[in-house]
């Protein structure tokens, strides 16, 4: 079992025990604006996923790994690290609304990026956001990551309107 540990949190794989925590913020509307596939409207909802990160954690050829944000024991977000092609790793983060502004996503983005690197062996890292998601700006550009494009449109579920997508990277070599 993966574990990673930073200054403040310790990152862990997703489990399907974290069903509860997970819906906290994973149904909420605010906490979730800026994310494609949520907010969940059911329980149901998150315990499929949860189901699924759990099943890539055992497979043989795993792609997604999905972490849950852990401060003093206590898990109040996720974040995540996704194989693409071409040596290309995807991270992406979500952290519980009352813990914002505290630098827990930029900590948990830098580990993740980290794991992208030395564990997964990525040549590339990105990050996508929505243009109007400022936090997440911000935390691309504190890890390092540079704009790249806006080339792209988020697809939203629920009907929400499709919006630019912005494209963040960086490079092994620019590490």
């Amino acid at each position: 079992m993966t574990k990673i540990v930073s200054e403040r949190l310790a990152l862990r794989p997703l489990k399907e025990s974290d069903l509860e925590t997970t819906h906290k913020y994973a149904s909420c509307p605010e906490n979730s604006e800026f994310i494609e596939f949520l907010p969940n409207e059911t329980l149901e909802d998150t315990a499929t996923f949860l189901a699924w990160a759990s099943s890539q954690w055992e497979s043989d050829n795993q792609k997604a790994y999905e972490f849950a944000i852990l401060l003093d024991d206590k898990h109040i977000g996720a974040t995540s690290a996704n194989i693409e092609d071409g040596g290309v790793v995807s991270i992406g983060w979500i952290v519980r609304k009352d813990h914002w502004g505290k630098g827990y996503a930029t900590e948990a983005a830098k580990a993740v990026l980290s794991f992208a690197f030395d564990v997964l062996d990525a040549e590339k890292v990105i990050a996508t956001c929505d243009y109007r998601n400022a936090a997440s700006i911000k935390v691309m550009e504190k890890i390092g990551l540079t704009f790249e494009n806006g080339d792209r449109l988020r697809s939203y579920k629920n009907g929400k309107k499709d919006v630019q997508e912005l494209l963040y990277s960086i490079k092994r070599d620019n590490r």
